[in-house]
C-alpha cells in the first residue's frame, strides 16, 4: 500500500524532479498524481507566461464611417416597408440597419460583421409576439393569471436574457473571429431576479451593486474566438458615481426651483401665465439630464478602463459629462422639431461621439486568436427580450 506525501506545496521543478524518481508500476497512484499536478502547474505558466509575453503593438482609437444622408436612405425605406408590410419587414429592417451600423466601426483597420439573417429574426419575432398575446390574453381572462404570469416571467427572465446575448455575440463578427457570450441562466437568475429583487428591502441601497454585478457578469462571460474578456471593476465605484450623480440631481433641481420661485414667479403675475410651473419641470429635466448622462460618463469610463481581452487588447474611454449632455439634448431637441425625421441623424451623431470617445490597445496576441465553437443559437430569445423590455447592452 502506497504512503500518502502531499506535494500540493511542491514548485513545478520539485514536481518533475519527484516524478522521475518514482516508479510507475510500482506506486502507480503516486505517478498519476505527481502527472496531474504537473500538467494543472504547466498550465498555469502558460497561460502567465502568454499574458506576460503580450506586448503592445499600437493603440488606436474606434471609427465610425457611417453618415446621416446614407442612413437616412435606410431608415426612410425600412420604416415605410415596416408599415406597409403590417410589421413583418421589420426583421429585415433590423439586420439592414446593424450591418450598416457593424459594417461602418472600424478598430485596427478591421471593421465588424453582422451575421443574422432576416428569417432568424422573423421566426424568433413571430413567436415571441404569439407568447406576448397569450400573455396579454391570460391576464384579461383572470385578474388571477397576473400574478402567476409575473412569477412565471421571472423565472424565465434570466432564460430570454442569456439566450438573446449568446445570438447576439455568436452574430457578431470581427476579423472573422466570433464573439460568444458563456453565461449560465442560474448566475443570471441571481444577477437579474434575486438581487434586484433583494435591493428593495434595502430602500434600494443595494442598486449600485447590482449594476455592477450584471456588468461584470456580462463582460467576464464574453469572449472574442477562445479568448476571454476580463473586468475588475470595482462597487467602490459605482457607489461613489450613483451618490456624485443623485447630488448633482439635486443641486440642478433646487437651483432650478429657485429660479422659478424668484425669477419666473413674478414674471408669471404680469404675463398672466404660471411660468414657474414650466421652469420646475425643466429643472427636473435639466436635472435628470445632467445626472444620468454623469453616471452614464462615468461608469462607461470605469468599465472600459478595467477590461481587457486574454492577451489581445485592453480598452479604454474618455466619455465627457458636458459632451454627453449636448449630444442628447441636441438630438432630443431635433428630433421632436423634425417629428421623429432627424432620427438616423440623431443615431449617427451618437455612434460618432462614442467611438470617438474609445480607444483600443491592440497586444501582440491578436493574430492568435481562435475562433473557437460557432455553433448555431436561435433569434427568438433576443426578440421576446426586445419584445419584453428585458433587452440589455453595455456600454
Amino acid at each position: 500500500m502506497e504512503s500518502t506525501i502531499d506535494y500540493s506545496n511542491y514548485s513545478l521543478d520539485e514536481l518533475i524532479q519527484a516524478r522521475q524518481t518514482i516508479d510507475t508500476d510500482t506506486y502507480p497512484a503516486r505517478a498519476a498524481e505527481l502527472d496531474r499536478l504537473i500538467a494543472e502547474r504547466q498550465a498555469i505558466v502558460a497561460t502567465t507566461t502568454a499574458e506576460t509575453q503580450a506586448q503592445e503593438l499600437r493603440r488606436v482609437g474606434v471609427r465610425f464611417h457611417g453618415n446621416a444622408k446614407e442612413f437616412f436612405s435606410i431608415w426612410i425605406v425600412n420604416l415605410l416597408l415596416t408599415l406597409v408590410t403590417l410589421g413583418i419587414y421589420s426583421a429585415w429592417a433590423k439586420v439592414r440597419t446593424n450591418r450598416y451600423f457593424y459594417g461602418n466601426t472600424e478598430i485596427d483597420g478591421h471593421r465588424f460583421a453582422y451575421l443574422a439573417e432576416p428569417l432568424q429574426i422573423l421566426k424568433g419575432r413571430i413567436i415571441a409576439a404569439i407568447a406576448f398575446a397569450a400573455f396579454a390574453v391570460l391576464q384579461m381572462i383572470n385578474p388571477v393569471f397576473a400574478l402567476i404570469l409575473m412569477l412565471v416571467f421571472a423565472a424565465f427572465t434570466p432564460l430570454i436574457v442569456v439566450l438573446g446575448l449568446r445570438f447576439k455575440m455568436r452574430m457578431t463578427a470581427y476579423r472573422n473571429v466570433r464573439f460568444q457570450f458563456h453565461g449560465s441562466y442560474g448566475d443570471a437568475f441571481l444577477v437579474f431576479v434575486v438581487w434586484p429583487f433583494l435591493s428593495i428591502f434595502t430602500f434600494y441601497l443595494l442598486m449600485p451593486w447590482v449594476l455592477k454585478k450584471i456588468d461584470q457578469y456580462i463582460i467576464d462571460n464574453t469572449s472574442f474566438g477562445d479568448r476571454s474578456f476580463d473586468t475588475g471593476i470595482k462597487t467602490s465605484e459605482y457607489y461613489a458615481n450613483s451618490i456624485s450623480a443623485s447630488l448633482l440631481f439635486v443641486l440642478v433641481f433646487i437651483v432650478g426651483a429657485l429660479v422659478s420661485a424668484f425669477v419666473l414667479a413674478p414674471l408669471s403675475a404680469v404675463e398672466g401665465f404660471d411660468l414657474s410651473v414650466l421652469g420646475i419641470l425643466a429643472s427636473y429635466l435639466i436635472g435628470f439630464a445632467v445626472a444620468s448622462s454623469f453616471y452614464q460618463a462615468r461608469i462607461r469610463n470605469h468599465l472600459f478602463g478595467k477590461t481587457k481581452i486574454d492577451s489581445v487588447a485592453r480598452l479604454s474611454s474618455q466619455v465627457e459629462t458636458f459632451g454627453l449632455v449636448k449630444l442628447r439634448v441636441v438630438n432630443t431637441l431635433a428630433i421632436v422639431f423634425t417629428l421623429g425625421l432627424a432620427i438616423p441623424w440623431a443615431k449617427i451623431r451618437a455612434a460618432k461621439f462614442f467611438a470617438d470617445a474609445t480607444q483600443i490597445t491592440v497586444l501582440s496576441g491578436i493574430n492568435e486568436v481562435l475562433a473557437g465553437d460557432n455553433g448555431t443559437v436561435g433569434a427568438t430569445a433576443e426578440e421576446a427580450a426586445t419584445l419584453f423590455d428585458v433587452d440589455l447592452a453595455v456600454g
